[in-house]
């Protein structure tokens, strides 16, 4: 049940971080939800390297799921850094 919740809230989160970075037009579901998982680990990662905040994926918490968002918006922009290098 907990990797449901995941998907999930990880579809939600990668869905805003794509929004919030413009690319909202180019990724469907699927890529919403695998950025949103990968946010996840990357903010949980800063969290607990940076900032000391206990940010995992089992847990259900607001600084989890700012992390992720963060950790999902990161993402984003790596991608649309190569992107735009690939384009040139």
């Amino acid at each position: 049940m907990g990797w449901i919740v995941a998907i999930i809230v990880g579809g939600i989160i990668g869905w805003l971080a794509s929004m919030v970075m413009g690319r909202d037009a180019s990724m469907g579901i699927f890529w919403n939800i695998i950025v949103g998982l990968i946010g996840a680990l990357i903010g949980g990662w800063l969290g607990s390297v940076l900032l000391g905040v206990d940010s995992t994926l089992t847990t259900f918490s607001i600084p989890g799921l700012l992390m992720s968002f963060v950790g999902a918006v990161i993402l984003l922009a790596i991608a649309n850094l190569i992107q735009r290098r690939r384009i040139r």
